[in-house]
């Protein structure tokens, strides 16, 4: 007979590491899958400067978040260690997320953590510990699926749901996964911290970049890829030079403030040359984008792709926005996916997530980056990088 975690054992019987960042949802994991007689394990990865993050309101993974979790683990009676994964999280989402702005990219940090630290090293200790799951505070929901592998779907709570940033989950690490809180409300979450006694209770949730003391990506920018903060001319989509800029890396496609220039009519950042240091803008319909083409495809769906291969779907194309109707073509160049109504600000480094359903508790069947985006008004003469 399967346990609350779909596992074929007794709840004592079962070991569940859990990813405890020294939040209120990583922390409430904890107290269910104690409370509900799993052995129990926490773990608090300690990704960047313990020192920069005493004192910052909103972080993650350092600083007083580790003592936060370190007192949760107390309160609940389970042993609980602190992983020293600086160095891994510098190179594989810091020095990312550096690159990325340096080519003229709007990158989505919280995907390399999970896909890279997360979901794959803290995977591994986790097998080391013997863990038969991992489980994490994450809003997001899977459950088995026809194949006889993990699918995953949006949760109940809309407001929270997490999938747009878990969509790199590869089915090997989705198997070993769980994640509680996919059925409930923040509220809900709230009141069990409280009834476990928990101090962190009301605890404010975490920032999106949360390596960040400053609150100025730039500055990290600036220190790893000095090359992203060179001038550069501001140019309209006509060919007109416009003005100055001082770094493509202060701006992202969709931008209407900020940009530096007076003009009769609004404009916004239409694409980044990074290697010509131009940031190209225009009209608002110089936004619209109907076609992008995506790399590092991951699947989720049941059966494999093969080129050929189209589906109707749902693709969401910001964290921010509802999936929108769209058609995945697995073509000899890689995905691509047509937005049947279109989107604006459509930004390359941005991750494009497919799932089968509008609304709802829709599957998630994968997801890739934007690597281009095909615009409406683009003329020939002015080729970007961010547009092919």
């Amino acid at each position: 007979m399967l346990n609350s975690l779909d596992i074929d054992k007794p709840p004592h019987a079962t070991r569940v590491v859990v990813a405890m960042s020294g939040g209120v949802d990583s922390s409430v994991v904890a107290g269910l899958m104690a409370e509900q007689g799993y052995d129990v394990v926490g773990i608090t990865l300690q990704l960047y400067d313990h020192g920069a993050a005493v004192h910052r309101k909103g972080a993650c993974c350092a600083g007083q978040d580790i003592n936060d979790a370190r007192r949760v683990a107390e309160r609940l009676g389970i042993p609980h260690y602190v992983l020293d994964y600086e160095e891994r999280f510098r190179k594989a989402v810091i020095d990312r997320f550096a690159q990325s702005y340096a080519d003229g990219e709007t990158p989505i940090p919280c995907v390399d953590c999970n896909r890279h630290v997360k979901f794959a090293d803290l995977l591994d200790t986790a097998r080391s510990l013997g863990a038969d799951v991992l489980a994490t505070g994450h809003y997001v929901a899977s459950r088995a699926a026809a194949n006889g592998r993990r699918a995953m779907y949006r949760p109940v709570d809309a407001d929270r749901d997490q999938s747009y940033f878990l969509f790199a989950t590869t089915p090997d690490q989705l198997d070993l996964l769980r994640f509680p809180l996919g059925t409930m409300t923040k509220p809900e979450t709230r009141d069990h911290a409280r009834r476990f006694g928990l101090a962190i209770a009301d605890k404010a949730d975490s920032q999106d970049i949360c390596f960040v003391p400053s609150g100025r990506y730039t500055a990290i920018v600036e220190k790893l890829k000095p090359e992203a903060a060179e001038a550069g001319d501001i140019v309209h989509v006509d060919g007109r030079v416009l003005g100055r800029h001082d770094g493509v890396m202060r701006f992202t496609v969709g931008q209407r403030r900020g940009l530096g220039i007076a003009a009769r009519e609004p404009l916004y950042v239409v694409g980044l040359d990074a290697a010509g240091r131009r940031v190209v803008v225009g009209p608002k319909e110089a936004l619209a984008t109907r076609a992008i083409g995506l790399r590092d495809l991951n699947w989720l769906g049941d059966a494999p792709l093969a080129v050929g291969d189209t589906m109707e779907c749902y693709a969401r194309v910001r964290s921010t926005r509802p999936p929108r109707a769209a058609v995945l073509t697995m073509t000899a160049a890689g995905p691509e996916i047509e937005l049947l109504d279109g989107e604006e600000g459509v930004a390359p480094g941005q991750a494009c997530v497919l799932y089968d359903a509008e609304r709802g508790l829709a599957r998630v069947l994968g997801g890739g980056f934007i690597k281009k985006r095909e615009s409406l008004i683009l003329p020939p003469s002015l080729p970007l990088q961010a547009a092919v």
